[in-house]
């Protein structure tokens, strides 16, 4: 007889992150992947000519902020339009930290999370009475806040000339390569992940989930809906104000242009198109979201090579097929690259039976 699907016995096994030596297996595989990944990067960048360590920290930065954005909107149902301002406030924190007052990167980047977080939570009160669209328009006057004072102050921030920052440092030891600053990177994105994961299967998560589909249910069962609210807010700026940090002592110089509306925006389709409410869908969205843009610029490239006239005509339109692709991919897969995968697995698990 073939067993189909998977039965378990106890709660451990129940609970268990990776329920079977196949899923294991795989992610043992992934994880080997992960670390020599550095070493094959050149290759792959002459075949796709373009830096692909780069965007594998770009895409690792930004996972880490996504699993904090879903954590708030996919987990608690409360929508933000000012992620992109608390990694302001993280980024500005680590590097106002490390260079004006020579703390230690280690102890910077989590001093600047926890700065991000109560930032997070001021601008979260508004949340104990809006909800929907109108918590979206308080999120977004926090973002706009926000930027004016990354821009005019300037004894602090230095303005729109931005500010410098050092690579990190351990034991005397810079990690100023792209290659060191990967393994950096990926360490904070495992971490961000396990306790997501984790997070959303505690007694917080399920209160975060309780609020997010009824919350007047919520509130009657016991759920304390001010304090939870609040946490998710607060919990989700330490995650995104970490990516701030990172980012900073990454690209060494930072201005308020890099913390635009427009990259709450990113955030907030990042984790639609990877699926809110899933953990993997902080990352399959982060992915998308970096990898789409050098996806067009591979057709861009051969049309040049064919007419040199198309290099113009095709960059000022690939951010209107960027948008294209998006809000096809948002009619056709509403639910996110997360609940695709997931409905592949259900299939193979359940094979060869369709129940």
């Amino acid at each position: 007889m073939q067993q189909c699907g998977i039965f378990h016995e106890t709660y451990t096994e129940d609970m268990a992150i990776f329920q079977t030596p196949f899923s294991r297996f795989w992610m043992g595989l992934f994880f080997v992947f992960l670390a020599i990944f550095p070493f094959i990067s050149k290759p792959i960048n002459a075949v796709l000519g373009t830096n692909t360590l780069y965007l594998a920290n770009l895409i690792g930065i930004y996972i880490i902020g996504a699993h904090g954005l879903n954590l708030l909107t996919g987990f608690t149902g409360q929508i933000s339009l000012g992620h992109g301002a608390f990694m302001g406030v993280g980024a500005y924190a680590s590097a106002i930290l490390t260079m004006k007052l020579g703390i230690p990167f280690l102890i910077a980047l989590p001093l600047a999370g926890l700065i991000t977080a109560m930032v997070g939570m001021v601008f979260g009160i508004p949340s104990l009475r809006l909800k929907g669209l109108y918590l979206a328009i308080a999120t977004m006057a926090a973002q706009f806040i926000i930027e004016y004072a990354m821009r005019n102050w300037t004894t602090l921030t230095g303005g729109s000339a931005g500010m410098s920052v050092r690579p990190p440092s351990f034991f005397g030891f810079y990690i100023d390569s792209d290659r060191s600053y990967y393994y950096l990177i990926y360490v904070f994105v495992i971490l961000a992940t396990i306790y997501t994961k984790n997070i959303i299967r505690s007694r917080p998560g399920r209160a975060f989930v309780a609020i997010r589909d009824r919350y007047l249910a919520a509130e009657v069962i016991g759920v304390n809906v001010w304090l939870y609210r609040i946490l998710s807010f607060g919990i989700s700026s330490f995650m995104v104000g970490i990516a701030g940090g990172l980012w900073a002592h990454y690209v060494l110089v930072i201005s308020d242009e890099h913390f635009v509306i427009w990259l709450s925006v990113q955030y907030l389709a990042m984790i639609i198109i990877g699926g809110m409410g899933h953990v993997m869908g902080g990352i399959y969205g982060a992915i998308f979201m970096v990898l789409l843009p050098e996806l067009l610029r591979i057709p861009e490239h051969y049309l040049t090579v064919i007419n040199p006239n198309a290099f113009a005509i095709f960059h000022s339109l690939r951010d209107g097929v960027f948008g294209l692709i998006i809000i096809l991919f948002l009619i056709f897969e509403p639910d996110g690259l997360a609940a695709r995968w997931h409905t592949i697995k259900n299939y193979w698990k359940l094979w060869p039976f369709s129940y």
